[in-house]
């Protein structure tokens, strides 16, 4: 059996503790009967706190299971989500900002400088392995400012590694050019798939989509008994519901019930739709009068795409690269990255203005940088060949005089194997 957590809610810690204690208690005797039992020595404890309570006292009260005391963790570990009192999500992306940079540390060894793995393979890796450890539990936390600057300046290296790219290069084109955009734009973007997920799902399978307000416009009018709204009206105590029909306030009230304040996030991506698709329908129940699950599937394609789009979009209004950069933004890697490392970044620096392009003469070959100018020589009319001038002890420097290779030069009478 897989880990399972209780929460209650009182007007005090204590009345949590004891309430936790008579809960367990009656799960135990349940489960005891089914010969199930529970791993007590990994209990953990934690006492949340709403924002208006973050500057009162802490509690430290422990909480007693079958004679064995457990004291409030300081943070808690949940499907892989790393959760406070506070719920502050700095210390869940320091986490895994800890376990991205482990993972870099052994995958950089693939790919030295100019050496090893293509950037193409190099990108695989970033967006398949670096980046969803990364940012994983972006679709539910947002970062802060200060820990946003954190994630970008790792964020930053894997850019440099993917491209093999030069350190003076500017930070919107390293985005560019490796294909790779910045942390807050991976953020808002996962942020936008996550509700898009939820819309789309069978509600008879997914209980977030289950609980939608019922004038979502779905292709299943299945609602779980405990999503009506009728209790909430009139009480401005508590979250509100949020109709799907009219606009969202603006600007946007805070205490809307948080699963209607997802589902309007996917509005600006649906628009020209009647219904939301339902992808793995074949998940829920018999609904009847469904479309083609292949016209599905390309409707919920359409939506990724706009959610795409609107990336890019951002991308450049929000990065905008230096004027001399004329080469637009992308998801996928360009198709020189498949190149050698080495000659793909070459190709790289070239686009990024940090060397020179190959000058071409209009129909020829590309031209070559002019040689040095060659030292004039003439021979001396008579037949005793010219020697290096001795050092001159006033001026502290020797001079000497150029050989050509044509000329022949002095021997001692032996034959030379010319």
């Amino acid at each position: 059996m897989d880990d399972f957590a209780l929460t209650v809610a009182s007007l005090s810690y204590r009345g949590n503790i004891r309430r936790l204690q008579l809960l367990f208690e009656r799960l135990e005797r349940k489960a005891s009967l089914l010969g199930v039992s529970f791993s007590v020595a990994n209990t953990e404890l934690i006492h949340w706190r709403t924002p208006g309570q973050r500057n009162s006292p802490k509690c430290f009260s422990p909480i007693q299971i079958k004679e064995e005391l457990f004291r409030p963790s300081d943070s808690l570990r949940w499907l892989g989500y790393w959760f406070t009192p506070a719920l502050d999500p700095a210390a869940h992306f320091s986490r895994h900002l800890a376990l991205a940079q482990g993972g870099f540390a052994l995958v950089r060894r693939l790919s030295p400088p100019g050496a090893g793995l293509s950037p193409y393979l190099c990108h695989t890796l970033a967006t398949s392995l670096i980046a969803p450890i990364l940012l994983y539990g972006a679709d539910l936390f947002t970062p802060s400012v200060g820990t946003t600057t954190r994630l970008d300046t790792f964020w930053r290296k894997v850019q440099r590694w993917t491209t093999n790219c030069f350190s003076a290069t500017p930070t919107g084109i390293l985005s560019v050019e490796s294909c790779l955009p910045p942390v807050s734009l991976l953020v808002a973007h996962r942020q936008r798939l996550a509700p898009l997920r939820v819309v789309c799902s069978p509600p008879s399978v997914t209980l977030a989509t289950a609980r939608l307000h019922p004038s979502f416009p779905s292709l299943s009018g299945y609602r779980a008994p405990d999503s009506s709204r009728a209790v909430i009206r009139g009480l401005s105590s508590i979250y509100l519901p949020l109709n799907w029909k009219p606009a969202r306030p603006v600007p946007p009230i805070g205490n809307h019930l948080p699963v209607d304040a997802v589902a309007h996030e996917t509005i600006p991506f649906t628009l020209g739709l009647s219904r939301m698709p339902m992808i793995n329908s074949h998940l829920a129940s018999a609904t009847p009068s469904l479309p083609p699950q292949s016209l599905m599937d390309n409707t919920s394609s359409s939506l990724k795409k706009r959610v795409r789009e609107a990336l890019l979009a951002e991308w450049a209004s929000q990065f905008p690269t230096p004027g001399y950069y004329l080469h637009p933004q992308a998801l996928a890697p360009r198709p020189f990255m498949g190149l050698g490392k080495f000659v793909a970044g070459r190709i790289h620096q070239m686009r990024a203005g940090k060397i020179t392009w190959p000058r071409t003469r209009p129909g020829g070959p590309p031209t070559q940088t002019p040689p040095a100018p060659a030292v004039a020589w003439s021979p001396k009319p008579s037949n005793t060949p010219s020697f290096p001038a001795p050092r001159d002890s006033t001026a502290g420097r020797a001079s000497s005089t150029v050989l050509p290779a044509s000329i022949p030069r002095p021997h001692s009478g032996r034959p030379s194997l010319c």
